[in-house]
């Protein structure tokens, strides 16, 4: 598969490295040839300089022979210009990243797909989407419903009162236990386990679950759910502003900015029922005035990673129950996890989730890269002579670095295991380090 990006931006550059590592065959298009140079000598993929938007430029990088076209530069508009030329000279499908909520109406689809934009991204609706379930499932790390929600994936942190901690896996599938443990987060590190690996106190497990089996494992977690209404929100970026406007009035919702000017154009651009304080999130005497203590929830959406993280830290020493932090350095994701930030939120993750799901053609319904930065989670329907069908799971040889955790059939969720064997038209979820997401797809089709 040949795929064209443009633009050598964060999110660029990180899908850029994300599927040379597929063994794509990848061109990364910038009008800034310092970008490239890293990527270039690093990476296995082509770097070509120029604007995607001149014809010149596409023509080199032979988007008529692409099977993607990907527009994620920083200005909206270039990124609609450079799908529309690039589906004029014969780009089979494009992708435009966009900083505008309105476009993505149904209503204003097929203007896009007139102009020649197959797909839209925008990066700060799916943070927002993320930070919503966060506040409705706050006793977790991440939950991903599957199939209107007949399957669960849940990233759960597991604390000393966790009554399966220091039991092997194996010894918890004798138990005949209402879920599948397809990954575990130790430290730095993914673990996708096999029957003699354990669970250690502080590791982040990701369970696979029917919804009806929800209570059982809050209950051998050490885990409780509480309803999170009182709000306060650290930053005026776009993914708050989206976040207000998603919620509802049965929310109480505070701002805290420490920009005068961004403060006015907040006010105008979020509900009534929200209010703005212009301060700094980082001062403790103001947290103490705005009574953080009182709050459920408190989200750090700042442009600095850093200042996210330590907000966090410290909303946690007042008592907050739940924090959220916006953390777009990938490297540090890691270090916000064993810090027990909460939940973490990264953009080009989950702009890179889309993508997936694009790459995984129109059988998949679902693509996920979690906040690891290493797995990927992708529901993908099993063909009709597929090598997934030809025998039970545990004979398949799978490698180690995928694991099936259920499936769906007949629009009914099921939990897999060594004896299961995969039928034609299942939707599988499978968990997958970064790196071998083509290794699916050679299984499924």
């Amino acid at each position: 598969m040949k795929i064209v990006i443009a633009g050598a931006g964060e999110v660029g550059t990180h899908l850029a490295k994300l599927l040379s590592k597929e063994g794509l065959d990848i061109i990364l298009i910038d009008a800034d040839e310092s970008r490239l140079l890293a990527m270039d000598a690093n990476y296995n993929l082509m770097t070509l300089t120029g604007s995607p938007t001149a014809f010149k430029t596409l023509k080199k990088a032979k988007v008529n022979n692409c099977d993607l076209f990907i527009a994620v530069t920083p200005f909206e508009t270039r990124n609609i210009v450079a799908c529309t030329f690039a589906k004029k000279l014969g780009a089979k499908k494009t992708v435009a990243r966009i900083d505008n909520y309105e476009f993505l109406k149904a209503e204003y689809k097929k203007y896009f797909l007139e102009m020649g934009v197959d797909d839209l991204i925008y990066p700060e609706n799916f943070a927002s989407e993320e930070i919503i379930t966060a506040l409705k499932h706050g006793w977790v790390r991440n939950w991903f419903e599957l199939y209107n929600g007949e399957l669960i994936l849940s990233g759960i942190k597991l604390r000393e009162n966790a009554s399966i901690v220091g039991m092997k896996l194996k010894d918890v599938a004798i138990g005949g236990h209402p879920f599948h443990i397809c990954a575990i987060r130790r430290r730095h590190e993914t673990i996708i386990p096999r029957g003699d690996d354990h669970l250690e106190v502080n590791d982040i497990a990701y369970f696979i679950f029917r919804r009806d089996s929800i209570d059982y494992i809050m209950d051998i977690c050490g885990k409780k759910n509480k309803s999170m209404k009182r709000i306060l929100i650290m930053g005026g970026s776009r993914i708050g502003v989206q976040l207000a406007n998603m919620l509802d009035d049965s929310y109480h919702i505070k701002f805290l900015e420490s920009d005068r000017e961004k403060c006015y154009k907040l006010i105008e651009k979020v509900p009534d029922y929200c209010s703005v304080v212009n301060g700094d999130g980082r001062d403790i005497e103001l947290l103490r005035d705005e009574g953080i203590s009182d709050y459920d929830a408190f989200i750090a959406l700042t442009d600095s990673s850093e200042t996210n993280i330590l907000a966090c830290l410290t909303a946690k020493e007042f008592g907050v129950w739940k924090t959220i932090a916006e953390v777009e350095n990938i490297q540090f994701i890691a270090e916000a996890e064993n810090l027990n930030i909460g939940t973490i939120i990264n953009k080009k993750l989950l702009a890179s989730s889309k993508i997936f799901q694009i790459l995984l053609d129109s059988d998949s319904s679902n693509a996920k890269c979690l906040a690891l930065a290493d797995a990927d989670v992708a529901e993908i329907t099993a063909g009709e002579k597929s090598k997934i069908t030809k025998a039970p799971v545990k004979d398949l040889n799978l490698s180690h670095d995928m694991t099936i955790g259920g499936l769906i059939r007949n629009g009914k969720g099921m939990l897999v295991n060594g004896n299961t064997q995969i039928q034609p038209g299942d939707h599988v979820l499978v968990f997958v380090l970064s790196g071998a997401i083509h290794k699916i797809e050679k299984m499924f089709h």
